[in-house]
């Protein structure tokens, strides 16, 4: 590229329009790298030039023709990239056994190809904290949130004090480490440590061993008990973290988790639609007037779970109003509805509901 042509491009995106979050957009990727040898990281930039904004920690919701008759499948991955570097977004994937969107990403999104996406949806974010201390622990491909926000502070001039504390099965599993390497290194406010499980097949860890407890974690963050702290991984491991900073008496009002976990809301979503009626629970009937199909739905089940325990197939993505992406038109009825997010009031105020946590309290009709 020549140095007019940098001069041109550069103008362009400094003048760019903000990604707009009421609206979907369509992605281009532009770029696939391996961070290990079962996860990947997908940069997408806009088809015209825009600026993501978003706070670090969100996640976006991907629509993928990856169903097992090619339909569409709607799903959410949290975003690696930093706000901060606004041209481009990324999502770093673990190749999941079995996983059907995980595998189709891995094994067919290439540069070049275009993806719709909505969002930036989540409230897990240090955006929104006053403090200048932060611990960050992470398990797995939990790491993805913490990433995000670390490279954001570190942009923003390394003004804050961050320890980040990093749990994997092995050595082959670390996600970003040579990157978290050099962050230390410039960085004189960051700290990173990590600990594996597990030996690596060709030879033993030289770190850190075992997994974080109450013996481990002081000696590595002494002031734990000053910091704000960010966990994200896989639930068993939120919730031996939970435990630890009770039993160290910690202040938990400055605990925050990242409580988006597909296949723990789909389990549960799949449990409650398996369920049997409580005696007595009211049974509403629940038109679909696109689809032209009827479910009955208890009134302590949800719309989604009712219609996949009759076989709909309905887009939704985390099942626990966070996503949008299983938002509808109620045509009449009412439900009562807990979401967690993914739908604005001005939308609720146009009868959109998310159907994933609206439960009926009369016969609906909805637009689907």
């Amino acid at each position: 590229m020549t140095e007019a042509a940098m001069r041109l491009e550069l103008a362009a995106l400094a003048a760019a329009p903000l990604w707009d979050p009421e609206r979907d957009e369509v992605v281009v990727c532009r770029e696939v790298h391996d961070e290990t040898h079962d996860v990947r990281t997908f940069v997408f930039a806009s088809r015209e030039p825009r600026r993501f904004f978003y706070s670090p920690g969100q996640f976006i919701t991907l629509t993928l023709p990856c169903g097992p008759a090619g339909e569409d499948i709607c799903r959410s991955y949290t975003l690696s990239s930093a706000p901060t570097r606004p041209d481009r977004i990324a999502i770093t994937v673990k190749r999941v056994v079995g996983g059907l969107v995980s595998n189709w990403l891995h094994d067919n999104l290439k540069p070049g190809m275009e993806v719709p996406i909505a969002g930036p949806t989540g409230t897990f974010t240090c955006a929104e904290s006053s403090s200048r201390k932060f611990l960050f622990l992470s398990g797995g491909s939990g790491i993805t949130p913490m990433m995000s926000m670390a490279r954001t502070l570190h942009d923003l001039g390394g003004m804050a004090d961050v320890m980040f504390l990093h749990s994997a099965r092995t050595p082959d599993d670390l996600i970003f480490a040579r990157e978290l390497a050099l962050m230390e290194h410039n960085w004189p406010g960051f700290r990173t440590a990590t600990l594996c499980e597990e030996d690596r097949p060709s030879g033993r860890w030289p770190g850190l061993r075992g997994r974080l407890t109450a013996a481990v974690l002081p000696l590595l963050a002494p002031d734990f008990l000053e910091r704000e702290v960010y966990v994200c991984g896989p639930a068993p491991y939120m919730a031996a973290v939970r435990d630890l900073l009770r039993d160290s008496g910690y202040d938990m009002t400055r605990h925050h988790e990242e409580s988006f976990d597909f296949a723990t809301l789909m389990q549960g979503e799949l449990e409650e639609a398996l369920a049997m009626p409580e005696p007595g629970e009211a049974r509403y009937k629940v038109t679909f007037t696109k689809s032209r199909r009827e479910v009955e739905c208890g009134g302590e089940t949800s719309v989604l779970s009712a219609a996949r325990a009759e076989g709909m197939r309905l887009p939704a993505s985390c099942a626990k109003g966070l996503c949008g992406t299983c938002k509808c038109k109620l045509v009449s009825g009412t439900v009562e509805m807990k979401h967690e997010g993914g739908i604005r009031q001005r939308e609720i105020d146009q009868g959109m509901i998310l159907i994933c946590c609206a439960k009926p309290t009369s016969d609906l009709v909805i637009e689907r």
